[in-house]
């Protein structure tokens, strides 16, 4: 059974970058587990009344959890650290802990954001970083017919509805996955985190009220490691092709 691995820093980057990939992947048998290494307790929240950190993280776990049950998500850990702060933390134990959760589980792929974070978000870069650390730390213990594919998400459209624009995107993208079937769950997935109106709204605006129109087929990604090495992506010159994770 294909197991998918995804490490992202907040609650709701998961249904951003590959909710509808998670749910083709349910679909399909596969086994997924969603890392999350903050809980949000630095992002809005909504329309809620929340008076603390504390209190808004605990919600927003909730919210990852709805989410998660919508994607059919089969493991799903939560790592707490401070939310906006992860430049701060211990880089080395970050690692170390992702490193543990790959060796654990042994996931046929690993998916995590490019190296500008897709917005630029300091913890989104920190999350790539430590997550492609980790994946070829896990590769040194791991048995060669063991080591996982390491993919990069990207959101192309993100700022399609946004005023401002993100960094020039790191990496070029190799393929996409048709998620034609499954941007029903996508958009429930979204809708799940109603603390996050504003970042959902600004993005894929109509989704919170249950319009998913705005929702593409697509779902885009690049492979920057497999069988243990280092794959230099390089442009697609006949366009993007479909691919399967």
């Amino acid at each position: 059974m294909k197991k998918v691995m995804v490490v992202f820093p907040h609650p709701d980057d998961e249904s951003f970058a590959c909710g509808g990939t998670l749910a083709k992947c349910s679909d399909a048998s596969q086994m997924t587990c969603l890392i999350c290494v903050t809980s949000g307790c630095s992002g809005r929240t909504g329309p809620f009344e929340i008076d603390c950190r504390e209190k808004l993280a605990r919600h927003r776990e909730q919210e990852l959890g709805k989410a998660a049950e919508v994607l059919g998500i089969s493991r799903l850990d939560l790592f707490r650290y401070p939310d906006g702060s992860l430049v701060k933390t211990d880089f080395d134990e970050l690692v170390g802990r992702i490193y543990e959760a790959i060796v654990d589980w042994k996931p046929d792929v690993v998916v995590t954001f490019p190296p500008d974070g897709v917005t630029g978000h300091p913890d989104h870069i920190v999350t790539c970083r430590a997550t492609t650390q980790a994946v070829e730390q896990a590769e040194q213990v791991l048995s060669a017919d063991e080591y996982p594919d390491l993919y990069y998400v990207s959101i192309p459209h993100y700022y399609d509805h946004c005023p401002d624009k993100g960094p020039k995107p790191a990496v070029p993208i190799t393929g996409k996955v048709d998620i034609t079937r499954f941007r029903l769950q996508k958009g429930e997935a979204l809708r799940a985190h109603q603390s996050q109106v504003y970042s959902v709204n600004r993005a894929y605006p109509g989704v919170i009220e249950g319009d998913f129109g705005v929702i593409g087929c697509y779902e885009y990604y690049t492979l920057v490691r497999s069988g243990g090495k280092p794959i230099e992506p390089e442009p697609e010159s006949n366009g993007i092709p479909v691919i399967e994770l």
